[in-house]
């Protein structure tokens, strides 16, 4: 099996629920910092949220659990259709050695592959934080028909953050968007992952410059008046 890839049934919707520059790529230490301040669009204003909605979202916050236990940037989705789990997946870009390893993206493959359709009419995909351009254009290529996520990316949000991709009224398909579900809860997990990086970062530069190769040599300082003696 594929990393960050889930194609088996998880349980229905009615039983109980354990589940780059972005903050995909994992490449950032400073990541989406700002997600609970971006200015919500039109489109987003806020509505009353669901038990659905919430329940689906804490099964992609379990999926994001399991990017951070891999080393990934925490970020995870299912994909739904109506009460039915149909596969879920988790961002493991790093792992897979792939750029396009979204939680999203791998969610949809496992998706279209359980399903054997690459299009994937009338389900909907949930995830912790707002999908990148890439995967709101693979989200429209499998026709799915509703996007729910967590938190804001203002660094490369795709639903209104940075750019609105699905308010273009030129494309052939229409995916309805809502955002916001569960956002303080998934933007804590992504904020505290890159908190917890940069304070690995501190502590690894710290004891780089404590160890005894960084230490000038007492004797190389005799010899060559340009390095300053130890003290």
């Amino acid at each position: 099996m594929n990393a960050g890839v889930d194609p088996v049934v998880l349980p229905s919707a009615g039983s109980d629920s354990s589940e780059d520059s972005s903050a995909s790529s994992g490449a950032d230490v400073d990541g989406p910092l700002a997600v609970a301040d971006t200015p919500l669009s039109a489109a987003q204003e806020p509505v009353p949220v669901s038990e659905r909605d919430l329940r689906f979202m804490a099964l992609a916050q379990a999926a994001a659990d399991e990017a951070r236990a891999a080393g990934e940037v925490p970020v995870g989705a299912v994909l739904v259709h109506g009460d039915e789990v149909i596969a879920k997946g988790f961002n493991h870009p790093i792992g897979g050695h792939d750029p396009s390893a979204h939680a999203e993206m791998a969610a949809l493959r496992a998706a279209a592959q359980k399903l054997e359709n690459y299009r994937l009419p009338g389900c909907e995909l949930y995830v912790t934080l707002e999908p990148c351009l890439m995967c709101a254009g693979a989200i429209m290529h499998a026709r799915i028909a509703r996007v729910v996520f967590g938190a804001r990316d203002p660094k490369t949000g795709a639903c209104g953050s940075v750019v609105d991709a699905f308010a273009n009224p030129q494309l052939n398909h229409h995916t309805t968007v809502t955002g916001g579900v569960l956002e303080d809860e998934c933007g804590a997990a992504l904020r505290s992952f890159f908190a917890e990086r940069r304070r690995a970062a501190r502590e690894a530069r710290a004891a780089a410059g404590a160890s005894p190769q960084n230490t000038p040599d007492p004797a190389a300082s005799a010899a060559n008046p340009d390095i300053p003696p130890t003290l």
